[in-house]
């Protein structure tokens, strides 16, 4: 990509369809909302270094996002755009990284078209607004990788003095993986170029000490927060040591058995879900890192000088390493994406510059062709079947958006290869009819934003308001800026005005408290694991649970 203009063009389209999730998309339950809830809660405790969960002690992820984005919200004000904003930044930081590494090898275009195809990958319209922790671990990571090879390459203290400050952020985000990455980049990378030396550099030293001073305020509230208080349940198993939880049963758990959590534990996991969340690249990208390790076999595993296995490398061991764990989720290999956003560019402009490729290119832009067609014909099934109270302007603009692809194809303008013009195309168009059309609907059946609603708009008194039942989610405690009691028992909720529950439960508070009002109902269903029963209008109501939000009577 030579043209400036074009690369800026590119990444401009890309940060509008992130921007369409960052301001349309409510705050969805699970993760999400639970970060924003505790980012909030936080800051109105004002309790920096222990965290707490709606009151209970929280011991999971470290607290650099809690940190960030309730520093977020005590400048701006508690709103969800505010809460998101830290994760926003990281993300253009990874794309920022993302260029700058791939510049330390590679020329100039094939660092924009690395950045470029990080920026339009499936995982990076999502994390924008579905905020978690490797949305900032990415821009850690990437970040002190680049810093890395400055480093190595000039031996300016002041660029590791930066990796080492980007490094334990990463670990504040996420623990010890921050600091694995980077070593799993680049010791490949070493030793297929037979330099020993980068192996024992005293200034590794200097490297332990900043990060350990970094963590010094996080260990401490790890300290008084459990150490200090052995035998705190937390998910039901008693934690004896904050810091050993931290520094060792977190990641390593994962891999001896320590940590409680067993789930999607096998090896092609993470791939798998890669073939979603790196769309639409994933395909180059699997011919991009095959291609990487022939020509390593056809180089009897040696690379010379001027040849770089850090991002290939890097990927390769991460997920490797990834994929022994216990506990596995989709989002897990975010963090290697910038790797495999180089590799896919320098397979993609030798693609496109070699006469012998020039065949394979054009079989690769057919089947691209066909993928995305694919997507835009989902795109309109969502809205003109699964959802058809969608406006028709928008449905219909849907529809418009196909034929569009292929006036792209006939378009003679040559500053962007065909295959990254209509990829950023489709991924970006798609994401913002998914942003303002198909998520805001889906999010009308989470219990937590529209009780929120509910309560703010009738000014329900929040202190003389518990909840009967099940958890409500942790969006009702964001939107509604406030913490509801919760209780299992009947007898709990005599002392209160209003009561929010499920249907079921409905009966049982009728019977204890004769002369209820219902004064809302809504839907309630967990909008984070979508099935086809729930994309079909006419079997959504059997899937969908019910939640109701009562009024006692005064004489109870």
């Amino acid at each position: 990509m030579n043209s400036r203009a074009a690369f800026h063009g590119l990444l401009l389209i890309c940060f509008l369809g992130w921007m369409a999730g960052f301001i349309w998309v409510p705050i969805m339950d699970i993760d999400a909302s639970q970060y924003a809830s505790m980012s909030r809660e936080m800051l109105e405790r004002k309790s920096f270094l222990q965290v707490y969960d709606v009151g209970k002690d929280y011991l999971d992820k470290p607290p650099m996002l809690f940190w960030l984005s309730a520093i977020s919200m005590w400048v701006f004000g508690p709103s969800l755009w505010a809460f998101r904003l830290p994760s926003l930044l990281f993300a253009i930081l990874s794309v920022v990284a993302t260029y700058q590494i791939a510049r330390q090898y590679y020329n100039q275009p094939i660092a924009r078209l690395s950045a470029v195809l990080l920026a339009s990958c499936q995982a990076l319209f999502l994390v924008t607004h579905d905020v978690r922790c490797d949305t900032m671990l990415m821009g850690w990571v990437s970040l002190s990788i680049w810093q890395l090879l400055l480093w190595y390459r000039t031996k300016q203290l002041r660029y590791l003095i930066i990796a080492a400050v980007a490094i334990a952020g990463g670990m504040l985000t996420k623990g010890p993986i921050a600091l694995f990455v980077p070593a799993f980049a680049f010791a490949p990378h070493f030793i297929l170029q037979r330099n020993w030396k980068p192996f024992f550099q005293k200034e590794y030293l200097l490297v332990i000490l900043i990060i350990a001073i970094c963590l010094v305020p996080m260990s401490i509230g790890l300290y008084r927060q459990f150490d200090l208080q052995p035998g705190k349940l937390i998910n039901g198993i008693p934690i004896q040591s904050g810091l050993r939880f931290y520094f060792w049963t977190q990641s390593f758990g994962r891999f001896t058995g320590e940590n409680f959590f067993h789930e999607m534990s096998y090896f092609s996991f993470l791939f798998e879900n890669m073939l979603w969340s790196f769309l639409p690249w994933i395909v180059v990208f699997s011919i991009a890192l095959v291609v990487k390790v022939y020509q390593l076999i056809l180089q009897k595993g040696k690379i010379s000088q001027d040849q770089e296995w850090f991002s290939a490398g890097g990927f390769i061991v991460t997920y490797l390493v990834l994929s022994r764990s216990q506990y596995q989720l989709p989002h897990y290999i975010f963090v290697v994406f910038p790797l495999a956003a180089v590799v896919t560019g320098q397979f993609l402009f030798q693609l496109w510059h070699q006469e012998s490729f020039r065949r394979f290119s054009r079989y690769l832009n057919y089947f691209h062709i066909f993928l995305f067609t694919l997507l835009w014909l989902a795109m309109n099934a969502l809205l003109w079947w699964a959802f058809p109270s969608t406006a028709t302007w928008v449905k219909v603009l849907a529809v418009l958006a196909l034929p569009l692809l292929y006036i792209g194809i006939s378009s003679r303008f040559n500053k962007v290869p065909l295959l990254l013009r209509l990829g950023v195309y489709t991924v970006t168009g798609v994401n913002i009819f998914l942003s303002t059309a198909f998520y805001p609907q889906v999010l009308k059946y989470q219990m937590g934003n529209d009780a929120a609603d509910f309560i703010n708009s009738r000014k329900l008194p929040k202190d003389q308001l518990t909840i009967y039942g099940p958890d409500a989610g942790r969006s009702l405690y964001f939107y509604s800026r406030y913490i509801f009691p919760s209780t299992h028992r009947i007898d709990d909720i005599r002392s209160r005005q209003y009561v929010i529950t499920v249907a079921d439960s409905i009966p049982i508070v009728e019977r204890a408290f004769p002369g209820t009002k219902i004064l809302h109902e809504g839907y309630n269903y967990g909008v984070s694991m979508i099935t086809k029963e729930f994309l079909n209008p006419t079997t959504r109501n059997s899937v969908c649970g019910k939640y109701a939000i009562l009024q006692l009577p005064q004489q109870h």
